[in-house]
């Protein structure tokens, strides 16, 4: 396919929704193709890359949010556990590490079954959950990558909240 051939659309594919959506807000969007568009969002830790993939033959609806960072290898079985105690307290989505080259992905699925359409409000907030946790725990991930510290310590210390401003 050239770089001036449309796309064929299917009436089904989410992925037109997501990217008018991405359109209305005047977010950088990538549709790579019929299957795969791909965004960066800046966030309060790092940049977040963004990619919602579609599965005609499992008619879902992928979404993975990469964060920017790697794990070194001698600190990934704590990173992974770290990763289990964060997805026992997460309602929706999970988060993955890539081993083959450190990646943590937070990752959620839309299923999408007997021709079912994604709306507006369903992307918007497959979007705004997935950032907002993976900011949200982005700091122990970086207190246990680079600080040494335990997935217990990272996480006591980085779900601190704090009051008024300084």
């Amino acid at each position: 396919m050239s770089a001036f051939e449309p796309y064929t659309r299917d009436a089904h594919n989410p992925l037109d929704r997501v990217e008018r959506l991405a359109e209305s807000h005047q977010w950088n969007i990538d549709r790579t193709n019929d299957h795969e568009v791909v965004m960066l969002v800046g966030g309060g830790w790092a940049d977040l890359n963004l990619s919602f993939t579609w599965r005609d033959d499992l008619e879902s609806l992928h979404f993975a949010c990469v964060l920017d960072l790697k794990v070194p290898e001698k600190r990934q079985d704590e990173v992974a556990r770290l990763l289990a105690i964060i997805n026992s307290q997460i309602m929706h989505g999970h988060f993955d590490l890539w081993a083959t080259d450190g990646s943590i992905v937070y990752r959620y699925t839309l299923l999408l079954a007997g021709g079912a359409e994604a709306n507006d409000a369903q992307v918007e907030a497959i979007i705004r959950v997935g950032v907002e946790t993976s900011q949200r725990y982005y700091p122990a991930i970086q207190f246990v990558i680079w600080a040494g510290h335990t997935a217990e310590d990272a996480l006591e210390s980085a779900m601190l909240e704090t009051q008024g401003e300084a």
